[in-house]
Order: structure tokens, then C-alpha cells, then sequence
């Protein structure tokens, strides 16, 4: 399995299910498609899986969506392999994605990388020791107007410096 992630022996689950207010939230996805299309709803349920289980959808919770929806657990898994924006394996408390595309690049990113690697002494697919941080590089986050940015967890930081960048690491270290 290709990853941005640097393989690491973890755990998977033996078993998965949606929390009951995340089980309503999921059929309430599912209705919103036409009969016979309920498959669609794929991504919304794999995005809520891993918001459920600490920010990484374990191949439990993969075989769990697909008989939701009704369909072969292959599909799902080529799903989530292929959008980067699903973890098929544990990551710290704050994911930080460093934006790798050309604008960003170009006004600093791989600065921010740099920042990143040395204030938390990991590389780049890594998760510090005490399982606060992972860094990974990610295209295209949409910001270029704002290079360079970085997404952390489901918040977008904006025109970084290296300076920025290590004030917000320390502030999220204090959390």
C-alpha cells in the first residue's frame, strides 16, 4: 500500500461501528442519494469513520462502510487509498500537512519543512515519540493565494514563515 506515511507496525482493530450519533449521521448521508446510488455516499462515511477513530480509518471500519453501502470491501479500500486525505494508519493529535505544489514551493514550503522536521525532530512520515505530531508533504491544498500554508487537522494556516510556523508548533504543544 503506496502512503505518505512511513510504514509502522500498529494495530488494526478486529472490529468497527458507528458510534449511534454517528450512525444516524451516516444514513442521514446515505438518503441523500437516489435509490440504487447509495454507494456515493463512500467518502462522507469513510471521512466520518476516521474522525470516530482517532483520525485513522482501520480496514474494520472499511469492511463495516462497504456493508453499509452494499458493496465489495474493494471498492471502499481503493476509496480511501486513493485520497490522501484518509489515514489508513494511526497519526499523531495534530497532522500537519505541508503543502508541496508549486506556489507554495515557491514562496517557502520547503522552509516550513524544514522547521517542521528539525523543531520536532521527525521526518517527513513520522509521528513524534509522545504521539502529538505527524508531518507529511500533500499536494495542491487550494490556498495558493496564501503560500505557503500547511493544514493541521481540519484548519488551514496561511502565508507561513518559518518563524510562524515554529510559534504555532509550540503553541500547539501547550494544548
Amino acid at each position: 500500500m503506496s502512503s505518505i506515511f512511513k510504514e509502522r507496525n500498529f494495530e488494526q482493530p478486529k472490529s468497527f461501528k458507528f458510534s449511534v450519533s454517528n450512525l444516524k449521521k451516516a444514513n442521514e448521508y446515505i438518503k441523500k442519494y437516489p435509490e440504487g446510488k447509495q454507494r456515493s455516499a463512500v467518502m462522507p462515511l469513510l471521512y466520518l469513520a476516521q474522525e470516530q477513530h482517532d483520525n485513522w480509518i482501520p480496514f474494520a471500519a472499511m469492511d463495516y462502510i462497504a456493508e453499509l453501502l452494499d458493496m465489495p470491501a474493494i471498492q471502499v479500500y481503493e476509496v480511501a487509498n486513493f485520497y490522501t486525505m484518509f489515514n489508513k494508519q494511526p497519526v499523531g493529535k495534530y497532522l500537519i500537512q505541508v503543502c508541496r505544489t508549486t506556489p507554495c514551493m515557491l514562496r517557502g514550503a520547503k522552509d516550513i519543512t524544514k522547521v517542521c522536521k528539525k523543531k520536532l525532530n521527525i521526518e517527513l512520515g513520522e509521528t513524534t515519540e509522545d504521539n502529538q505530531f505527524t508531518l507529511v508533504e500533500v499536494e495542491c491544498l487550494g490556498a495558493c493565494v496564501a503560500a505557503p500554508l500547511v493544514q493541521i487537522n481540519n484548519d488551514y494556516h496561511e502565508n507561513l514563515t518559518p518563524e510562524s510556523m515554529e510559534k504555532l508548533i509550540d503553541k500547539l504543544g501547550k494544548k
